[in-house]
């Protein structure tokens, strides 16, 4: 008899948010998760997927921001936000979102490369005059800076993904592969009865045994 039952009802969570960045591979992890949550019909969920910079957080450079650096310098990861948003404008994030990661972190693709980033709006069924239009507009970092600032000011975020729940809980998760889809419910029930539901628990983090010598 199996003692690790999932948890069916997961309610406080079925409406969050999750902060992330395109670079990194926890969030493609934890977005092939939620993408096997929704896939499944078995939970109902709403995911707002909000901006949060690594580059910017992990900048020296006293006073630099990722949203108002010039053009020329092309701060790592920039393009794939504008992208995002850009997706964002024609109401097909949710088409543009997982393609874009899939092309990062299976396909290995440079996100800092725009000809990448119009392949996958074209493929995703995105109108790519209208993309390369909202793309070329400077004020569509205007999300990216609110999200990052409110993600730091009201959560405390330091790092990618970052759940944050009805009420206020929010925990940072780290998955060590993206699950198959016969796993996934378990996996996030348990992780949000865990991050949601007992915000007393605030850090889990497994010791790695050392490699022989």
């Amino acid at each position: 008899m199996n003692s690790m039952r999932p948890i069916r009802d997961a309610a406080p969570a079925r409406q969050f948010d999750v902060y992330y960045d395109y670079l990194c591979p926890f969030v493609y992890r934890t977005s092939v998760l939620l993408q096997n949550v929704l896939d499944s019909g078995e939970r109902s969920i709403d995911v707002r997927w909000r901006y949060f910079s690594l580059t910017q957080v992990n900048s020296k450079d006293e006073g630099w921001t990722i949203w108002d650096a010039p053009e020329s310098e092309r701060p790592r990861g920039l393009l794939a936000f504008k992208a995002a948003e850009a997706a964002r404008r024609q109401e097909a994030f949710d088409r543009f979102h997982m393609p874009l990661l899939r092309a990062r972190h299976v396909g290995r693709a440079d996100l800092d490369d725009v000809a990448v980033l119009e392949r996958v709006a074209e493929d995703s069924g995105l109108d790519l005059d209208l993309f390369r239009r909202d793309f070329a507009d400077r004020t569509i970092l205007t999300a990216l800076e609110r999200d990052h600032r409110e993600a730091v000011a009201n959560h405390g975020v330091f790092g990618t993904p970052t759940f944050v729940f009805a009420g206020g809980p929010a925990a940072y998760v780290r998955l060590s592969e993206a699950p198959e889809q016969v796993d996934s419910i378990e996996i996030f029930d348990r992780l949000v009865t865990v991050a949601a539901a007992e915000p007393r628990i605030i850090e889990i983090k497994r010791p790695v045994k050392p490699s022989p010598d």
